[in-house]
């Protein structure tokens, strides 16, 4: 009974996380329409949400099964609560800035806290998996909620109306019970460090020595690609759907709900799968198909026009069929995740979660720094055909990651 309620209450953190994180797209979409400001600058709440992850990640990965994974997250989520009640209260563009870092500095403690709980939670390569499935699956669930929940705020015949900032209470008073939660739980005990070696002192090194390793560094490369298109497509989603394909703003974060069932969906069927079948033949066959469905879904995107009556029955077919790319990328990222965990021993799991976590945030910088640029200069079209070249690159990572994991194993 104890390790279900310790499963629910980690569940209950990443779908939190899967809203707030991956609303940074809807915010970006009523930042310009409320705040004035433009795409480029905009985009810029990509990069104050994923370089605190990336830098609280990296200082403090080696020492937190030494302060303590349960102060971590409650540090976490009290953190979060204050940021939106701030925003709530004094809505502008630097409140959001300033939101975003909170929440990003914050995940960061919250998912080397998660991967390394996870470790101890459970005791073979199939668990873990399992596990990781579970927990990756429930923040894509978070995702989805989120862009409904944010959607049911806005007001489409106002478009610069500050009405949409009071999902933040309810965003709050739930990060708040989470707190809450993890303080009444009871953590199983972290491995401890050798004898002689100071915790936070030898482990800090090792996170570049581990992070040299040809398998590793082979891994946090197919990291940062899969994020820099995720993050991409994912942020830029819902400003395509309003600018490109010209519906509502309501309906534009609705519509984007459709790419995070999508990654829902495709890791629960991808964690199906794999108890079959060999994990690299999925991932390269997920890979190919996410480059088919970009080669064949953005040109229906082309010519479409303003509608002042558009419902869904008459949406651009682009509008469903564009998003359903996030069922091939799906199960990627836990999947490349599972592998490396599953490849090293669980002391160095901590660590690993922490290069984990750096990487996929730098990944996610560009991947939306950029997006945003070719979006305001060449158009929404162009700058999601470019997403084929991190593609390709992924393609490449995993085939050597296959082979160096293959090695691994042997020797």
């Amino acid at each position: 009974m104890t390790d279900f309620r310790f499963k629910v209450v980690l569940f209950a953190a990443y779908f939190m996380f899967g809203i707030l994180l991956n609303s940074v797209g809807i915010v970006i979409l009523q930042s310009i329409a409320s705040f004035g400001v433009s795409k480029p600058v905009a985009g810029t709440l990509e990069g104050f949400k994923d370089l605190p992850i990336a830098i609280v990640s990296f200082l403090v990965a080696s020492r937190l099964p030494a302060f303590g994974f349960k102060k971590a997250l409650i540090i976490a989520f009290c953190l979060v609560t204050a940021a939106c009640v701030i925003m709530a209260i004094l809505p502008a563009f630097n409140t959001t800035r300033f939101l975003f870092l909170v929440i990003g500095a914050s995940f960061a403690l919250v998912k080397i806290s998660v991967y390394a709980v996870i470790g101890l939670l459970t005791g073979s390569p199939n668990q873990h998996a399992s596990l990781m499935n579970s927990i990756e699956g429930v923040f894509m669930i978070g995702v989805l909620s989120g862009y409904w929940i944010f959607s049911f705020f806005v007001d489409p015949a106002q478009s610069g109306s500050l009405v949409w900032v009071r999902v933040y209470w309810p965003l709050a008073a739930l990060c708040l019970l989470i707190a809450a939660a993890f303080f009444f739980l009871r953590f199983p005990e972290a491995p401890k460090a050798p004898a002689g070696e100071r915790a936070g002192t030898g482990n800090f090194t090792e996170m570049f020595v581990l992070a040299a390793r040809p398998m590793v560094l082979v891994f946090l490369i197919s990291a940062f690609l899969y994020v820099l298109i995720e993050q991409g497509i994912g942020t830029w989603l819902p400003t395509f759907n309003k600018e490109v394909l010209h519906l509502p703003a309501d309906m534009s974060i609705q519509a984007t709900s459709i790419f995070a069932v999508g990654l829902a969906a495709g890791r629960l069927t991808a964690g199906l799968i794999t108890q079959r079948v060999d994990w690299y033949i999925v991932l390269a066959a997920c890979v190919i198909a996410m480059g088919a469905l970009v080669v064949a879904a953005l040109p229906l995107a082309q010519n479409v026009v303003p509608n002042p009556d558009m419902i869904w029955a008459n949406a651009p077919v682009a509008a469903f069929v564009f998003p359903l790319i996030g069922f091939f990328m799906g199960p990627v990222y836990p999947a490349i995740n599972s592998v490396i965990l599953s490849a090293l021993p669980k002391a160095q799991h901590a660590l690993m979660a922490g290069l984990i976590v750096v990487f996929s945030a730098l990944g996610g910088t560009t991947g939306s720094y950029v997006t945003g640029i070719i979006f305001e200069y060449l158009g929404g079209t162009r700058a999601f055909y470019t997403s084929i070249i991190p593609m390709i690159g992924i393609l490449v990572s995993i085939t050597a990651l296959k082979k160096m994991t293959a090695r691994n194993v042997t020797e």
